[in-house]
């Protein structure tokens, strides 16, 4: 069976002055998902984009074609219900949280699922996957973190890796179908790496928005991914 991988381009490292331009450029530059990283100078030591941010740019995320381009919202907050909703309401597609960020985890993911949102659990560098025994049937998305969350262009953590093939084990003896993403320090030069560990879903910020041509750099991912 072929794996179909994304690339997900984190607009944390677009130029928000041109916030809608840059996620047009991107997308045509061969973007699948656009992954909107949410930090709320608590849970995280910074400061990024609200619900109203989100529901602005939901029709600037689609091709060329008209075709919708999902929004991937990954919650670097606590607490997380109320956001979730407001970010359900505002158009996001998927919507991850930290399991260590909410009370009852299990209670977000069906609050999440309740507003017809795929529901992701994201796990830090150093962060076990064990809440995902008693929650791989609930959820669509696992999101790896190879850096520790809280700013962009940071150096991929190695022992991600392990994680990563613990957790495509996990998704496989379940038997579902559940996205398996990675996010920190993703390069065309290791994305390979990371798709033989396991993920098909990349998110890449710096690597993308910081070069001239966006889609050299998605094109040379492709090739990488093979």
């Amino acid at each position: 069976m072929t794996t179909t991988y994304r690339i997900a381009p984190s607009i944390l490292s677009a130029d928000f002055a041109r916030l809608g331009e840059e996620v047009k450029s991107v997308i045509d530059a061969g973007a699948d998902w656009i992954h909107f990283d949410v930090m709320d100078n608590h849970y995280v030591p910074n400061l990024t984009f609200g619900p109203m941010i989100c529901q602005a740019l939901k029709p600037h995320a689609k091709t060329a074609s008209g075709l919708a381009v999902p929004i991937d919202v990954h919650l670097m907050i606590s607490p997380v219900d109320a956001l979730a909703a407001s970010f359900a309401d505002a158009g996001a597609d998927l919507i991850s949280f930290h399991p260590d960020a909410s009370a009852h985890v299990h209670r977000s993911i069906q609050a999440i699922k309740s507003k017809g949102v795929k529901a992701g659990l994201v796990f830090n560098p150093a962060e076990p996957l064990d809440v995902l025994e008693w929650t791989i049937d609930e959820i669509d998305l696992i999101l790896i973190m190879s850096v520790n969350p809280g700013f962009g262009g940071q150096g991929f953590i190695d022992s991600a890796l392990r994680k990563i093939e613990h957790a495509r084990k996990l998704i496989d003896a379940s038997g579902k179908d559940i996205r398996l993403e990675v996010d920190g320090g993703i390069k065309a030069d290791n994305i390979r790496r990371v798709a033989d560990a396991g993920a098909d879903t990349f998110v890449a910020g710096s690597a993308i928005f910081g070069k001239p041509d966006y889609k050299a750099v998605v094109d040379q991912m492709r090739q990488a991914l093979g």
